[in-house]
């Protein structure tokens, strides 16, 4: 099975957009929608970017971005 495209941060490139989406400060629901996806499947994502970059909540992961120059 190929690896997914990786991007400079170390994510793959769906959890990449997830994150940057977040930033923006939309309401979840919002990104769901921009997605196409339903929110609890989104809900469900942001929890495995967030313990995968070791942080607790999608506001973390904002920062995360931010202090890794992503946003």
């Amino acid at each position: 099975m190929p690896q997914a495209r990786r991007t400079a941060a170390g994510l793959p490139v769906p959890e990449e957009h997830r994150v940057l989406l977040l930033a923006e400060g939309l309401p979840l629901d919002a990104v769901a929608r921009r997605l196409s996806t339903s929110s609890r499947t989104l809900r469900r994502r942001i929890r495995v970017l967030c313990d995968r970059i070791g942080v607790r909540t999608p506001l973390q992961a904002a920062v995360w971005a931010a202090r890794r120059g992503l946003i």
